[in-house]
């Protein structure tokens, strides 16, 4: 009897499991999201190339992505005061994509569950929404790691 009531318990257990991956699987990216911490922001920033006057100015700014989805077309705007950086693209099709510091890269964004992926001229950049309100975005440059969280708005 106490055999048969574990083996449902965990049964029920790995229902659950498999259910709540399915649903973090399938959430969508869509939505308004605000910076709400970063680490590393100076040393990655002065490592792809930006001057120290706009590192200053930026360090401080809690920016806005807006991301909008429909099905694997993706529209990605994020603004910093009163920069609008925006790149539109496709799962696994070459888009052009604007970097940090204005330059347009060809590139193929993967997405892997509920992570957005891309390799930028070395970076890579990895996006995943962790649930269904926080975005982190981790930013690899050499050795240096840059990591952003943000909460829907």
């Amino acid at each position: 009897m106490i055999a048969g009531l574990q083996s449902d318990s965990i049964k029920q257990a790995a229902h659950c499991l498999c259910a709540s991956l399915s649903l973090i699987a399938n959430m969508s990216f869509a939505g308004k999201y605000q910076l709400e911490s970063q680490e590393n922001f100076e040393p990655f920033m002065k490592a792809v190339g930006l001057p120290d006057e706009l590192i200053q100015k930026g360090k401080d700014i809690k920016s806005v992505s807006e991301i909008e989805e429909s099905g694997d077309n993706f529209k990605v705007t994020v603004t910093t005061g009163s920069k609008v950086l925006v790149n539109s693209f496709t799962i696994g099709q070459e888009a052009e994509l604007e970097t940090l510091t204005g330059e347009k890269v060809k590139a193929v964004v993967r997405r892997e569950g509920n992570k957005l992926k891309v390799n930028l001229k070395g970076i890579e950049s990895v996006t995943e929404l962790v649930d269904g309100n926080t975005i982190i975005n981790t930013l690899t440059l050499g050795g240096i790691v840059y990591k952003r969280t943000s909460k829907r708005v």
